[in-house]
C-alpha cells in the first residue's frame, strides 16, 4: 500500500525521473558537484594507503582484471571491484562529505561507482557530473523516506541508502530507460546493508565501497534485463517498514517538524524539485573524524580564538549535544585511531591542546598521548533528547578564574551555513596528496578536475593514479 492512494509508486517514479530528467542543471549545481569531486579525490588518494583499503584490495585483486583504475595500484580491475576498493579508500579516513537528506556520506559512495563505470563505458566528464547530481537526488529522496528513524535505530545510511543512490547514478550514466532504471534502484535494495555497530572498525569504511559496488552491479544487471520488485521501498515488506520498523506509520504520522525533508514519506511527484544539491548542499569536513563531533570541536576552537585561553586555563568543558550525535560517539576512552574517530572526548581534547585537529592526530602513536588522555576527565558530554535541528550543540568552557564562556553552533564549518571556499577545497586536496603524488602528478590531476566538465573521457584524471602510492611521492 502506498502512503496515499493517489501517490505514484516510488520505484516507478524514480525510474521515470532518472530516464527523463533533462541534463540541464544550473551552473551552481554543476560547480557544487565538481567541488565534491575535488574533495573526494583528495581523501581517496590519501585513503588509498590506509590499511583497510589495502586489505580490501588484497582480497579482490585475484578475482579478475578489468579496465578500471584502482587508485594507488598499478593493477586494474572490473568496475564493481574498483568501486569497492576506491569507495573504501574514500571513506577510510572519515574525511569525506556528509549529505543531510540521506543522513549519509554521499560522495564517497557516488564518485567511486560513477568513475569506475564511467571508465569502463568511456563516458565524458559532463556525463559523470550529470550522474552525480541525479544519484544524489535519489539518495536524498530515499533517505527522506526512511529517516530520521532509520539512522537513529542503528542503520548506517551510507551503506543502505547509499547503495540505492549509487544504483540511480549508474542507471543515469548507462542511460537506462524508465523501467530499467526503476529495476536498478529496486535491485539495490537487495544489496543495502550496514550497521552502526561497525563504527570504529575497518568494516565501517568498507560500507561506502560496498554501496558503490552495489550501484554498479544493480544498474548493470538492469541494463541486461534483470528485473526486480516494484514495492521494495513502500510496500508491505518494503524498505520503510523493514528498515524503519513495524511502527513506521505511527512514526510517520507523528512528524510535524521534519528536518532535512525527512518525513518518512517517499516523494514521488516533482522528484527533482527542489534540487537537493542546492537546497541542502553537502557538508565538507575539515576534521578526519565523525561529523557528530564537529559542531562541538568548531565551537571550542572558536571560543579559543575569541578568548585566547590555553589548556592550562581550563578547569572543565561541558558539551551538550543531541542524543543522536552522542550515539555515534561511543568511544569515551579510545585505544586506536578507528575508535578515536568516534570519540567526542578525543576530538575536544586535541582541539583544546593543539588549537586544531589534523590528520597526524589520528596516527597510532598520537592516540595514546598522555597529555591528551589526561584531559578526558575534564570533558563532560551531556545528551539532549532533541533533534539536531531543534538543538544547536553547546560548548561551555569553565576557566580556572571562575569565568565561563559558551558558544552554540547549529551547523559545522563546511556546511551550507558556512561553506568552504574554492580555495579551501583545493588546499584540502593539496594537504591530502602531499607526499603521495609527485608535483607533476598533482598538477595533472588538478588540471583534469578543474576541466572535468570538458573531459572527453576519464583517462587524464585517473591514469596518473595508476601506481602504488608511497610517502614523498616515490
Amino acid at each position: 500500500m502506498s502512503n496515499t492512494a493517489s501517490q505514484m509508486n516510488p520505484i516507478e517514479s524514480y525510474g521515470k525521473w532518472l530516464a527523463e530528467a533533462p541534463a540541464a542543471w544550473p551552473g551552481e549545481a554543476l560547480h557544487s558537484a565538481k567541488r565534491q569531486l575535488i574533495d573526494v579525490m583528495g581523501v581517496t588518494i590519501l585513503g588509498a594507503v590506509d590499511e583497510a583499503t589495502t586489505r580490501v584490495f588484497a582480497t579482490v585483486q585475484e578475482w579478475g582484471d578489468g579496465p578500471c583504475t584502482v587508485i594507488g595500484q598499478s593493477r586494474t580491475l572490473s568496475a564493481p571491484w574498483a568501486a569497492l576498493v576506491n569507495g573504501t579508500a574514500a571513506h577510510a579516513l572519515d574525511l569525506d562529505d556528509n549529505f543531510d537528506p540521506a543522513k549519509a556520506h554521499a560522495t564517497a559512495v557516488l564518485a567511486p561507482a560513477i568513475l569506475a563505470l564511467g571508465e569502463q563505458e568511456h563516458v565524458t566528464g559532463q556525463a559523470c557530473l550529470d550522474a552525480y547530481i541525479c544519484g544524489l537526488q535519489i539518495m536524498g529522496r530515499v533517505g527522506q523516506g526512511v529517516n530520521p528513524t532509520h539512522r537513529n535505530r542503528g542503520w548506517h545510511a551510507t551503506a543502505t541508502v547509499g547503495a540505492l543512490g549509487a544504483a540511480a547514478a549508474c542507471a543515469r550514466l548507462l542511460k537506462l530507460n524508465a523501467e530499467q532504471a526503476g529495476h536498478a534502484v529496486s535491485l539495490a535494495t537487495s544489496m543495502a546493508a550496514g550497521f552502526m555497530s561497525q563504527f570504529g572498525t575497518m568494516a565501517k569504511p568498507t560500507h561506502a565501497g560496498l554501496a558503490a559496488k552495489a550501484g554498479v552491479i544493480a544498474a548493470s544487471m538492469a541494463r541486461n534485463g534483470v528485473t526486480a520488485g516494484r514495492e521494495t521501498l513502500d510496500g508491505p515488506t518494503g524498505m520503510n517498514r523493514l528498515m524503519v520498523g513495524p511502527d513506521y506509520e505511527e512514526l510517520r504520522d507523528a512528524i510535524n517538524k521534519p528536518e532535512h525533508g525527512q518525513t518518512l514519506r517517499f516523494k514521488t511527484e516533482q522528484v527533482g524539485e527542489p534540487l537537493l544539491i542546492l537546497e541542502h548542499g553537502l557538508k565538507a569536513k575539515r576534521f578526519a573524524n565523525c561529523a557528530s563531533a564537529h559542531r562541538s570541536m568548531d565551537a571550542l576552537l572558536l571560543l579559543k580564538e575569541e578568548h585566547g585561553f590555553s589548556v592550562d586555563d581550563v578547569s572543565k568543558i561541558i558539551a551538550r549535544l543531541p542524543t543522536t550525535h552522542l550515539n555515534n560517539l561511543m568511544h569515551h576512552d579510545p585505544q586506536d585511531p578507528m575508535q578515536a574517530k568516534f570519540s567526542l572526548q578525543y576530538g575536544l581534547a586535541v582541539a583544546l591542546l593543539t588549537g586544531t585537529c589534523t590528520l597526524e592526530d589520528f596516527l597510532p602513536e598520537a592516540i595514546m598521548r598522555s597529555e591528551i588522555r589526561s584531559l578526558y576527565e575534564f570533558i563532560e558530554a551531556r545528551p539532549v533528547d532533541k533533534s539536531e535541528g531543534e538543538f544547536p550543540t553547546s560548548v561551555e568552557v569553565h576557566l580556572k578564574t571562575g569565568t565561563c564562556v559558551e558558544k552554540s553552533l547549529a551547523m559545522p564549518l563546511g556546511s551550507k551555513a558556512a561553506p568552504f571556499t574554492d580555495e579551501q577545497y583545493w588546499r584540502k586536496f593539496d594537504d591530502c596528496v602531499s607526499g603521495l603524488l609527485s608535483e607533476d602528478e598533482a598538477v595533472r590531476v588538478k588540471k583534469a578536475m578543474e576541466d572535468f566538465a570538458e573531459l572527453p573521457d576519464l583517462a587524464s584524471l585517473l591514469s596518473p593514479l595508476r601506481r602504488p602510492l608511497h610517502p614523498n611521492g616515490m
